[in-house]
């Protein structure tokens, strides 16, 4: 986990070098102070999703190229094979799996995301990004937080939601669950 942290880093750090961008400006893009995001360029610590989406669609660069180093060629369709996407552990608890990393120009990130179990009482981190969220739960419950509303999905269950509202989530009970992520 740590090396895909620090791998992304220095891609953060490559890009900023390449576009002549300060650090301070991608700091304030993602609400962060500039030592926190020369830390995450460190690999020091880790940037959310919705920040490496920002970052990506203020610089026009593919999430894909932030996240696996690798720049999505195909424009008619992708296929992923089961177990096949590829994938980054950000947090101990969050495994993210991309659907769609080699597609080209798509107007949404479908996610299969893993989330393993964690104390009842520990907080649900949460975070924003732009657009809209749709949520599928494959296998497990999943609890919600979505600005001051905390909701359960079971498997099976589904949500739609405006991503700018503070949102996060963790996994209920003993055993981690997996959910369908598309970021729009």
């Amino acid at each position: 986990m740590h090396d895909a942290i620090q791998q992304i880093g220095e891609r953060l750090r490559g890009l900023r070098d390449v576009l002549d961008i300060k650090a301070e400006d991608v700091a304030q893009l993602c609400d962060l102070d500039i030592d926190t995001y020369l830390k995450m360029e460190d690999g020091e610590g880790e940037l959310s999703i919705s920040s490496l989406q920002k970052i990506s669609k203020k610089y026009g660069i593919a999430l894909d190229v932030l996240l696996f180093g690798e720049e999505p060629h195909l424009s008619h369709y992708f296929l992923t094979r089961k177990g096949q996407g590829m994938s980054v552990e950000r947090r101990k608890a969050y495994k993210y799996q991309s659907l769609a990393s080699g597609f080209r120009g798509r107007s949404a990130d479908p996610f299969l995301v893993t989330v393993e179990p964690s104390a009842a009482d520990a907080p649900i981190h949460l975070n924003s990004h732009q657009g809209q969220e749709f949520n599928y739960v494959t296998s497990g419950s999943l609890l919600l937080t979505i600005g001051k509303k905390t909701l359960t999905l079971n498997e099976g269950d589904s949500i739609y939601f405006d991503a700018t509202q503070p949102h996060g989530m963790k996994a209920i009970g003993d055993k981690a669950v997996q959910f369908l992520a598309i970021i729009f």
